[in-house]
């Protein structure tokens, strides 16, 4: 086979006054093809790296972990609220401190609960630096109802109330309670949502809240 293909070869280019084996135009043609194909490949190779170098994260500096969202391992989403006395409180003025933000409504009965819990908590783990934002999901209660309910348990952590449903939408809060343990660095160290939390398990979450930089 191979010999036949090189007989008609050689009989071509004798019709057309080419020397046996010298490429004829059809073949200079395929080789050029040829040619700028393989040409195309370090430039394609070239191009990926370079944009493999352009784009390339120095350890320590991805965004992973540096973009707010309310999930395990993110920074907490900053917010500003009133409190009972008309002052506003800012989550990030809290940065180098345990924070402990727990969403409720006075008509929730888990939240009432393992309300008790928390006060208690808040007594104990104060000192220590310590910080809780109760804040009221003000859209689904009223300002009234979370204040007396706030009064009859002798809350003395602040009472934040959420008139405008920021901290629900930030948040992206879909239950009552919804609970953020927050690490001094602002991260968030862990999500509990539903309850009524046990004592037992705030106290747990709450020292190795502590015992994180």
């Amino acid at each position: 086979m191979y010999g036949e293909i090189l007989s008609k070869k050689h009989e071509l280019s004798s019709q057309n006054h080419y020397p046996p084996f010298w490429p004829c135009p059809s073949d200079k043609i395929i080789l050029m093809k040829i040619n700028r194909q393989l040409l195309t490949i370090p430039v394609i190779l070239l191009a990926g790296l370079a944009w493999i170098w352009t784009s390339r994260a120095v350890a320590g500096e991805t965004t992973a972990g540096n973009i707010p969202a309310p999930r395990q391992g993110f920074q907490a989403p900053d917010f500003s609220l009133q409190n009972d006395q008309g002052d506003f409180v800012r989550l990030s003025d809290l940065r180098g401190k345990p924070v402990l933000v727990n969403v409720w409504a006075s008509w929730c009965t888990p939240c009432r609960a393992e309300m008790p819990a928390i006060q208690r908590l808040y007594q104990d783990y104060q000192s220590r630096g310590l910080e809780i934002l109760a804040v009221n999901s003000t859209t689904q209660d009223s300002v009234e109802r979370a204040a007396a309910f706030a009064q009859d348990l002798g809350l003395t952590f602040p009472v934040l109330f959420d008139t405008d449903g920021e901290v629900a939408r930030l948040y992206k809060v879909q239950a009552l309670p919804s609970s953020y343990f927050i690490k001094p660095d602002g991260k968030i160290e862990e999500v509990v949502i539903g309850g009524p939390m046990s004592e037992a398990l705030l106290r747990v979450r709450v020292e190795k809240l502590l015992g994180k930089p």
